[in-house]
């Protein structure tokens, strides 16, 4: 890796990481201070995996099987800084709960849907969102609110394309291009999308670089 930090010339994901607060709702967020990275999705697309792999701690996040397993903002910053005012991490990342998990209690699905969606709209220390996409399953519907709920709020997204690994190699240029061309017009979205293979390590060290390159703005 050859990405630095605002900070210094330590590589940002060679530190160490850890697990700062988990956030139930919007009072308990920590103050705004150092730029916020965040990762959306549907329930089980792999955010807990692909923070997990962007950082080199397969234990950071929490990662399961069962769909809605996340059900607070969870922040996670580099090792090492004592929060005081001049000792702040240059970024956190936030693995947010996930969406579209209709078998769990309406009203807990609701207390979750509006966390994620308040967030987004208020927090202003967050720099982008990155929206993940379930690569065997594509766009659905209720990425498109999301994408509109961004768009409405001015706030930073870019789209990557999980688990890659579960389908053909060939298919995945193909469908790069599919999804561009389903955000290309819309006004928040960043461009280029992404793809990763979190369980084979692909496309890791490209969100890395986009990551850097949106915290730097």
């Amino acid at each position: 890796m050859t990405e630095t930090t605002p900070l210094g010339d330590k590589p940002l994901f060679g530190r160490p990481w850890i697990f700062i607060r988990g956030v139930p709702a919007m009072k308990f967020l920590p103050p705004e201070g150092p730029p916020e990275i965040a990762f959306a999705g549907r329930s089980n697309v792999g955010k807990s995996s692909l923070i997990n792999a962007l950082v080199g701690h397969k234990g950071l996040a929490r990662t399961s099987n069962t769909p809605g397993r996340t059900q607070e903002l969870n922040y996670f910053v580099p090792d090492g800084y004592s929060g005081a005012e001049d000792d702040l991490p240059p970024m956190a990342l936030v693995d947010m709960p996930g969406y579209g998990y209709a078998q769990a209690p309406k009203d807990q699905v609701d207390t979750w849907t509006k966390l994620v969606f308040d967030y987004l709209r208020g927090r202003s220390t967050l720099k982008r969102v990155y929206v993940l996409i379930d690569s065997r399953h594509g766009i659905k519907p209720n990425d498109d609110e999301v994408f509109g709920l961004l768009d409405k709020a001015a706030v930073s997204y870019q789209v990557i394309l999980t688990k890659t690994d579960k389908i053909k190699d060939v298919a995945v240029p193909r469908l790069i291009e599919e999804t561009r061309l389903k955000i290309v017009k819309r006004p928040a979205a960043y461009p280029e999308v992404l793809s990763t293979s979190s369980e084979k390590g692909r496309g890791l060290d490209d969100v890395r670089n986009a990551i850097i390159t949106a915290i730097a703005r």
